[in-house]
């Protein structure tokens, strides 16, 4: 499995030399924590998002997300609301940039189907941007979790694929600049728990919107943090 997961990684970080002369490829760098209080349904969610328009330079947005997180005891369902500042750049040379101001709240709800475990989220958001009027959006997101090495996801030394899908509606609809339907991304990638509370990951996103579709590049780092024994 080492050697899988190193073979998957060169083939990611080749993909980037060819595919930055077709000028195609965005991505990604993203870290999530999630801050655990002890003996406490309750917890700290907080992330920080890169997203480039190639594949290192030309920004495409900073997204900076936190929260306030209550977990089932069962570990079946947790219950997030939050605050995320994102600053969004034009493609190419221009350095004009625009930011939003975006209230949310969320619904995971989890799975398992034999090995296979399942997510979904459900999220509403409220977004205030610059220029524009003030709307909201809705999101669901489906992802799969498959181990490989291990018979759990949360193993350390376990390898894992996910695949998920997300679809994004806007709940206001104005002629031209709005439609409902505002993308949708899906996702393929590899996972590796170097620890059982921290996973690595790195996939390729295929991003589509009314206009436009494109291939993007993610890594991404999760990390669970506790603030005493981990809790039973």
């Amino acid at each position: 499995m080492k050697k899988l997961f190193l073979a998957y990684l060169v083939l990611f970080l080749t993909i980037p030399a060819f595919a930055q002369q077709e000028g195609n490829l965005g991505s990604w760098y993203m870290y999530f924590g999630n801050y655990r209080f002890s003996d406490s349904p309750w917890a700290i969610h907080a992330e920080l998002q890169h997203r480039n328009h190639n594949v290192l330079g030309d920004l495409d947005q900073l997204l900076i997300r936190t929260g306030l997180q209550y977990n089932l005891k069962s570990g079946q369902a947790s219950f997030l609301a939050g605050y995320a500042s994102i600053t969004s750049g034009e493609l190419g040379e221009s350095k004009k940039s625009f930011h939003e101001n975006r209230l949310y709240q969320e619904v995971l709800l989890r799975q398992k189907l034999g090995i296979i475990g399942l997510n979904h989220r459900y999220r509403f958001e409220q977004r205030w941007i610059d220029g524009q009027n003030f709307r909201t959006r809705f999101r669901y997101s489906l992802s799969l979790n498959l181990p490989l090495n291990q018979k759990e996801l949360n193993q350390k030394g376990a390898f894992y694929l996910q695949v998920y899908d997300e679809i994004f509606i806007n709940l206001q609809k104005r002629p031209v600049a709005i439609q409902y339907f505002d993308r949708n991304r899906l996702y393929l990638g590899l996972g590796f728990r170097p620890s059982s509370k921290v996973a690595l990951q790195i996939g390729l996103m295929e991003q589509t919107t009314n206009i436009a579709s494109r291939t993007q590049l993610q890594f991404g780092a999760y990390h669970q943090l506790f603030s005493k024994k981990n809790p039973t």
